[in-house]
């Protein structure tokens, strides 16, 4: 039986700690995480840990949380560690060569797509928002280049059309951790390869800004539609109504005829809140305005000062 690995694990938000709860549960041994420093969150502006790291230390794994990774007392101190791999999930930062090369296997990274489709920070999100019929998750060696490494395991998953990227992401999750650990096992035995990603085949998937939550009504209902799932829970979907910021949490394309112009309401009462777009009307299914709760389209309607012929904004 071949002996158990030292692992080295880095990663940060709740995916990464989910993935680390499986390795925990595994053959190998996780002798030290790395992880992203504390940050402020919520209204108290409250130092907190990560997930990464929250998980870890309840397993009374030593944790390093460093502002800067290439120097030479964090290369030492993952030295120290002896790992024979690193394995990385949602860590967020590039790894320079020192790191990538530490360890005797290098560094193993589970990715949400099929690469080389979707190379970057939010690819769960532009599969949705390119309207792909499938999504999936993909283990691999990291190198220099972004996740352009030779790939050892890849599994996809059929899309329905109606996820967001959290809810495909909570799909992916047990995905990556399952494909993880079977890497794992397939490389301590000696004859798993990696193979080379086409680079012709290569998509990018940068990461997300607030402003990309912002509508544009003159793009086609079809792209918006995807857009306002592929952008859920992160940034969100937003127009504004009469000056006052309107986020949009779920809508649904109801038409492929044009009926008026892109942001113009062409239905606001207990039936609908139909918004028209360059091509095709939207019903708006869920709303919130600004400092208020979450509604229905048409509940919306019945206290907003909307009407037939107003622009969204």
């Amino acid at each position: 039986m071949t002996a158990p690995w030292r692992i080295i694990f880095m990663g940060t938000p709740q995916i990464a700690a989910a993935t680390l709860e499986e390795l925990l549960n595994g053959p190998d041994i996780v002798v030290g995480v790395v992880t992203q420093p504390d940050s402020n969150a919520g209204r108290g502006q409250k130092t907190t840990g990560s997930p990464v790291r929250k998980l870890a230390e309840s397993h009374n794994i030593p944790v390093l949380a460093a502002e800067k990774i290439r120097t030479a007392d964090f290369l030492a101190s993952l030295r120290n560690w002896r790992p024979d791999i690193i394995a990385v999930v949602a860590y967020g930062r590039i790894l320079p060569k020192s790191i990538l090369e530490l360890a005797p296997q290098g560094c193993v990274n589970v990715h949400y797509s099929l690469l080389p489709k979707y190379r970057g920070a939010a690819p769960a999100a532009w599969t949705i928002i390119n309207g792909e019929a499938e999504a999936g998750v993909s283990t691999m060696k990291l190198v220099e280049k972004m996740d352009a490494g030779a790939i050892y395991l890849q599994e996809a998953l059929k899309l329905t059309g109606g996820e967001t990227t959290g809810s495909l992401q909570t799909q992916l999750t047990p995905i990556g951790a399952r494909l993880l650990l079977e890497t794992l096992r397939r490389l301590k035995d000696g004859w798993l390869r990696g193979t080379e990603q086409d680079e012709s085949l290569a998509t990018l998937a940068p990461i997300l800004k607030k402003e990309d939550g912002r509508i544009d009504w003159h793009r086609s209902a079809l792209e918006i539609e995807r857009r306002i799932r592929g952008f859920d829970p992160w940034p969100g979907s937003f127009t504004h109504s009469a000056g006052r910021m309107l986020k949009i949490h779920r809508a649904a394309i109801i038409d492929t005829e044009r009926r008026g112009g892109p942001g113009e309401i062409i239905r606001a009462d207990g039936a609908g809140f139909w918004v028209d777009t360059a091509s095709g009307v939207l019903s708006l299914e869920e709303v919130q305005q600004e400092n208020k709760k979450r509604l229905p389209g048409v509940e919306f309607i019945k206290g907003a000062r909307i009407k037939p012929g107003d622009r969204l904004e």
